[in-house]
């Protein structure tokens, strides 16, 4: 299994569409596809049709003082749509994390859930809060993958300074090298300052970033009020189809690895 993690320290720079669009493009090349929402705020779990609110099983059965066995595990997972997408969904409780979490090996929690799910599935997909914290590591310290999706505008700039210094940060606490690819999001072709942005975030991080960019799509947000995967909404809106060209590079990098 693959894990995935979309994560930035900004909030509002389209990690959740990111996720869902994603998950819905590589359910759609059947391969089967775990979500796992970290973030309190519940947005991934919303998406679903879930209210966190009363989510009384999922991400925060991670944190106890034990990790549940297998099969406890499996009975944490609920439907995503009608796609065969499977939810590990989230509670406002999960930010009650950050105070209590501080065991051994709790930043592995996580890592430790999905090696014990890797041959139910070929993805596992995560969404993070935009925030560091317990939450944020056990997301990093499970990955194959970290995609960073950045709004281009200013202020968003800014934070993926913080989160590249995390980063850095990270790495040296984990003793382990993460892959990771920034994704511009939210992008408007129309507007002086995305593109002086988008021109700013390539010469700043030339070796790090995805060459397109995702644009602003409504029918996202149309998807979202539907109850439906981006995909299945409108296979040929721009937003998916953008979604579609990060996929492809990202699977033949993927590619790539395994025949070096």
């Amino acid at each position: 299994m693959q894990i995935w993690t979309i994560a930035n320290q900004k909030g509002g720079v389209g990690k959740t569409t990111t996720v869902v669009a994603l998950a819905g493009l590589l359910t759609a090349r059947k391969q089967r596809v775990l979500l796992v929402d970290l973030d309190p705020h519940g947005s991934l779990t919303s998406y679903f049709g879930y209210n966190p609110d009363r989510i009384d099983r999922g991400t925060l059965d991670l944190f106890g003082e034990t990790l549940p066995e297998r099969d406890s595990l499996q009975a944490l997972l609920r439907p995503a749509g009608d796609s065969g997408i499977q939810l590990l969904g989230a509670s406002p409780a999960l930010a009650t994390i950050e105070r209590r979490s501080v065991g051994e090996g709790m930043g592995r929690r996580v890592a430790r859930a999905l090696a014990a799910l890797a041959d139910q599935f070929d993805y596992a997909l995560i969404d993070t809060p935009p925030v560091l914290g317990a939450l944020m590591i056990n997301a990093l310290a499970a990955s194959d993958r970290l995609l960073i999706p950045t709004q281009t505008e200013f202020l968003a700039m800014k934070g993926l300074e913080r989160m590249v210094r995390t980063l850095a940060m990270v790495e040296r606490s984990l003793q382990q090298d993460l892959r990771w690819l920034i994704v511009p999001t939210l992008f408007d072709r129309r507007t002086q300052a995305c593109v002086a942005s988008l021109r700013a975030l390539r010469i700043d991080y030339a070796e790090r970033i995805w060459p397109a960019a995702i644009p602003i799509d409504t029918r996202f947000r149309d998807a979202s009020r539907a109850g439906m995967l981006p995909h299945q909404y409108d296979a040929r809106s721009r937003g998916v189809q953008a979604y579609a060209a990060l996929l492809k590079q990202l699977l033949a990098s993927d590619d790539q690895r395994l025949r070096a």
